[in-house]
Formats: structure tokens, sequence, C-alpha cells
């Protein structure tokens, strides 16, 4: 007899299931547990890792993301004010701006910055102040893009509603427009943040003191002192201890704004 579509699906999960017994099954009788232990999960290095790969490198990991992602939201609204006005020039700056940025990989951003002006101007720049720089602008552009696609999505009707009582222009935009406007894309600017956390790891191409190492440069570091890889797996921890909370927050509030977007359409 003809399975129905249920019986088929229960059928193909079945099997899905199965194969991955298999595969797990395979690893684990086949791998060398003993040499992973030693590679992965050496004690006495992890321990010889802190504090400093929490009041240092941790700490300039959340600093450079901060103050990246600071200096991006202030470039992103800019450039989507400029996308959305009236001035062609504006149009034009801002539009160049996100498709160049966008379609640039960080890595030479960094490299431009933190060696290509010292080189053009012949002057140093400040560590902090270069990966600042160099995150701040990678993620202006798609912050811009983010809060531009948030402006549109406001009703028209507000913006009507806000000229007819008398509110200006700059009026209706700051206190009508960017309210609503945010609270709809905090989600996509908190996952922006997360992308910065792991892009802050770009900063050892500028190379780096014991001070100013983040979590990649550290871990890098200590794997060039240590014959293990568990130098990886802490500094893997630590991201995940700033990327984890962050994802968990982003759904929160794509839940909560979300939910509340429905019942405003109801």
């Amino acid at each position: 007899m003809a399975l129905t579509p249920r019986q088929r699906a229960r059928v193909s999960r079945g099997i899905q299931y199965a194969i991955a017994l298999v595969v797990v099954a395979v690893v684990a009788f086949t791998a060398d547990w003993g040499a992973i232990g030693r590679a992965f999960f050496d004690v006495e290095v992890a321990a010889s890792l802190f504090p400093d790969v929490i009041v240092v490198a941790l700490k300039n990991t959340v600093v450079f993301t901060a103050l990246g992602f600071l200096l991006a939201l202030g470039i992103g609204l800019l450039v989507a004010l400029m996308r959305l006005s009236s001035v062609r020039v504006y149009r034009a700056v801002a539009f160049l701006y996100v498709e160049v940025f966008r379609g640039l990989p960080a890595l030479l951003v960094v490299l431009s910055i933190g060696v290509g002006i010292p080189l053009a101007f012949g002057t140093l720049l400040d560590h902090t102040l270069s990966i600042t720089l160099a995150l701040g602008i990678v993620g202006g552009a798609y912050i811009a893009e983010t809060i531009r696609a948030g402006i549109q999505a406001v009703p028209p009707g507000q913006v009507e509603a806000a000229r007819s009582l008398g509110m200006s222009p700059t009026r209706t935009m700051v206190f009508i427009v960017l309210p609503q406007a945010f609270r709809t894309v905090l989600p996509p600017l908190t996952n922006e943040l997360i992308l910065l956390t792991k892009d802050s790891s770009l900063a050892f191409l500028l190379g780096t003191t014991l001070a100013q190492q983040e979590l990649s440069q550290f871990g890098r570091a200590a794997l060039n002192q240590v014959r293990s890889l568990t130098p990886l797996l802490v500094v893997g921890l630590c991201y995940l201890v700033i990327t984890i909370p962050l994802s968990y927050l982003a759904r929160r509030l794509e839940r909560k704004y979300g939910s509340a977007d429905k019942k405003v359409d109801a």
C-alpha cells in the first residue's frame, strides 16, 4: 500500500535519525579520545591562562567591540538619514559609502587604517583608535542599511499626523520616526554587535603588546608557547560568554517587538 504523506515523513525522519546515530557511533568508537583530551583539555595549560585571558584579552575584546559598535551606530544613523535625504549629493555619497564598505573585507579596512593612514600622513595611530575606526567604518555600512529599512517601515500616517500637528520635519524624525524605527531594528542591531565581536579578532593584524591583546591574539600567543590546543578551547569559550547572551537578547527582542507589531496590526 502507498504510504500517506505523514507516514512518509515519519519514515524519512527515522532514516535521518538512524544515519545520525551511525555517524555518532563511528566517531565514538574510532576517535582517539585520549589524544583529544591531551590536546584540548589540558587542565594545567588552561589554568596557566588565567587571569590574563579575562582581565586582558576578554576585557580588550569587549572594549574594542563596544567602542566600534558605538561609532558604527553613529555612522550608520548619519548615513541612513543621508540615504533618505532629498539632496542628491547626500544620497550619492551615502550610497557609495555603503556599497564600498559592505563589499570590502573587514581585513582590508583594518590594514588600510592601521597601516595605510600612518604611512600616508607620517603619524602613528593608537592601537585602540585604529581598531575602533576600522570596526566602526565597516559596521556603519551594515547598520546604515538596517536603520534605513527601519525608518522606511514606519507607517507614513505617523509622519503625516505629526506634521499636521505642526511638528517640523526634524522634530518628526527625532521624536516620532526614529523611536519606532529603532524598536524595529533592535534585533538586527544586536546581531551586528555579535559580528563586530568576532571581527575584533582582526586587531592582531596591527601588532599588539601583551596589554593590548584581544582574545584571538592572546590564544595565538599562548598556542606558540605550549604544545596544546587548550588555549583555543579557552578562547572559544570566552567568545561564547559574550555572544551567547547577545544571541539570547536578540531572540528576546525579536519575540517582544515582533509580537507587539502583530498586536498593533491586528
